[in-house]
């Protein structure tokens, strides 16, 4: 294997995330070698790469896994559905940074994954599934839950292949979560058949390499010719995406944002990578981005329907990206390829700003006071039936800086976007651009399982509780206190309103108006309550936070109140 160019400084840059000096971690490149099952080997290459849980349900197809895991002291989260378990396995990876490991059953296990591999894939997020398969020796003689998982997986994930050789589990599955980890990162899949997964057998898994989810280094030129484009600026804006955050680049992005003077605004994992109180970080100001700058430098995230697609009006737009495989192709835009870290110093150790941009930010800061003034009549709103607005008004008051905050849901989620500040990175989980719910009962899990002494708040639409609130049994089972908050409103809102505005009429969007959705909480052994009242909003958060049970608070919101939408679908 070829040496990683600067690998001492990456180790660096992955470990502590950022290029602060640290002791470098000793390398050993000899493989480890594993005397047992391929299910042996599959979780010790796992383990290799830091991963120390798996997400899984219950099936005959995958029990060596567990096997292997009871053995090499792995914790096991079992769900109540594959796609809440591949959604906690991908939940943790954003979490922490390293492969999630989602083990699901033959047949149906693997294709109720699909879904949230999916958006995985969409999310760049490493994930590692392992799947159950019929026995080989046996196949096309029908054996229970015989189908052929790889084609289906192919078109959403890195790579897909059967292990057929049980001697090269160990090495399969860490190349599987190698290739998850690299730029750009997303899921990969492996189904071992039955009758290799319970062979007895022995293997080698080879040494994680220091390389390991690190990006490339970026070509000289295209971070000269960016430079440039910063320079000449006199409005520039940094739209801070979630590879930012992949890469561990938030001290670099504050070293170069603080001495370029360029404002920042964020998108998915990139928020909380710059302090939503910092001088230089913007939640309110969108508009004012789009009517006045004029260089806008999106970093880590596609240009796709959530940025208008690369459109900031008359602005000048550049891209970074961390592997060549995500320039945009829709768009001919100057691009950078290569890892935040290197990108964003290059930027920072270079020349200062050639043009004051003070007014810029002055201007900018203005805009975003003004919109904080409107935005508190909001959030102190007393009227009935309850704006959403008024839910995070309660609930900002009572966030530590370090809460994770999870979105499932359409308009409601929309609004926690508008309102909700972040400090710290890797404390907001969203649905991302594949808009899959469902995610957050998964995500929450993770969460709890990753950080045990954080606020863990889920934010749900009704609609979106409707696909995967029986896993609040996986909450009270593992003892995983979550606070979870639903804008219940009877409808699917995102649909209704739109419908109604487009045709005059709306179809198949009402759902059940009052519901009481905490009463299901209660009889999964978790308690809650509904809220009709602004006022009793608060206390209700109050007695959720402190239960120490997952606990929802179901606020019935107004069915009339209609999220300002402008994102271009398509």
């Amino acid at each position: 294997m070829a040496p990683c160019p600067r690998a001492s400084e990456w180790q660096r840059v992955w470990n502590t995330g950022s290029m602060n000096d640290a002791n470098e971690t000793p390398h050993d490149d000899s493989p480890t070698h594993i005397d047992g099952h391929a299910g042996q080997q599959a979780v010790a290459a796992l383990k290799a790469f830091g991963t120390d849980t798996m997400f899984t349900l219950n099936g005959g197809h995958i029990w060596p896994l567990y096997d292997a895991a009871r053995d090499q002291g792995m914790k096991v989260v079992d769900t109540r559905h594959e796609q809440t378990a591949t959604f906690a396995a991908e939940g943790y990876a954003k979490l922490t940074r390293k492969p999630g490991f989602a083990a699901l059953t033959a047949g149906p296990g693997i294709t109720n994954g699909v879904s949230a591999v999916t958006s995985a894939y969409f999310n760049g997020s490493p994930l590692v599934v392992l799947g159950g398969r019929a026995p080989e020796a046996r196949w096309g003689a029908g054996s229970l839950q015989e189908f052929d998982h790889v084609p289906v997986m192919q078109s959403i994930t890195k790579s897909a292949a059967t292990v057929k050789d049980s001697t090269q589990a160990g090495a399969m599955v860490h190349a599987a979560a190698r290739l998850a980890m690299s730029p750009h990162r997303g899921p990969t899949f492996l189904d071992v058949p039955l009758d290799v997964f319970f062979a007895a057998s022995a293997g080698d898994i080879p040494a994680v390499d220091v390389c390991v989810g690190l990006g490339s280094a970026p070509n000289d030129d295209e971070v000269a010719r960016l430079a440039e484009l910063i320079a000449a600026a006199e409005r520039p804006a940094f739209i801070i995406g979630s590879d930012v955050y992949w890469d561990g680049a938030w001290d670099a992005l504050r070293a170069a944002a603080e001495h370029l003077r360029v404002p920042c605004f964020f998108n998915g994992l990139g928020r909380g990578t710059l302090p939503a109180d910092h001088e230089l970080a913007f939640l309110r100001t969108r508009g004012l981005l789009k009517a006045r700058a004029d260089l806008v430098v999106v970093w880590g995230t596609p240009l796709d329907f959530r940025l208008g697609f690369g459109q900031f009006g008359n602005a000048q737009v550049a891209h970074v990206v961390d592997s060549d495989a995500q320039r945009a192709q829709h768009v001919s835009v100057p691009t950078v390829a290569g890892d935040s870290n290197l990108v964003l110093r290059s930027l920072a150790d270079g020349p200062g700003p050639r043009i004051d941009r003070s007014g810029w930010i002055a201007e900018l800061r203005a805009a975003e006071e003004k919109g904080r003034a409107a935005d508190a009549e909001l959030l102190t709103n007393d009227s009935a039936p309850i704006k959403p607005s008024r839910i995070y008004g309660e609930l900002g008051q009572r966030l530590a800086r370090d809460a994770v905050v999870i979105c499932d849901g359409g308009d409601f989620a929309s609004y926690a976007g508008k309102f909700v500040e972040v400090f710290e990175p890797g404390c907001w989980l969203d649905t991302g651009p594949y808009g899959c719910l469902g995610n957050g009962p998964g995500y929450a899990i993770a969460a709890r399982t990753v950080r045990p002494s954080s606020q863990i708040v889920l934010l749900l639409g009704d609609g979106a509780a409707g696909f995967s609130l029986m896993d609040v049994d996986t909450m009270v089972r593992h003892n995983l206190p979550v606070v979870m908050v639903v804008g219940n409103n009877g409808m699917w809102g995102l649909e209704k309103h739109p419908m109604q505005a487009i045709y005059g009429w709306d179809m198949a969007c009402d759902l059940q108006p009052g519901l009481h959705y905490d009463n299901v909480v209660k009889a999964l052994g978790g308690a809650g309550e509904t809220v009709t009242n602004p006022a009793d909003i608060g206390p209700a958060m109050d007695r959720a936070f402190a239960s120490g049970v997952p606990y929802m608070v179901n606020v019935l919101t107004d069915p009339a109140d209609i999220y300002p939408r402008t994102s271009n679908l398509g």
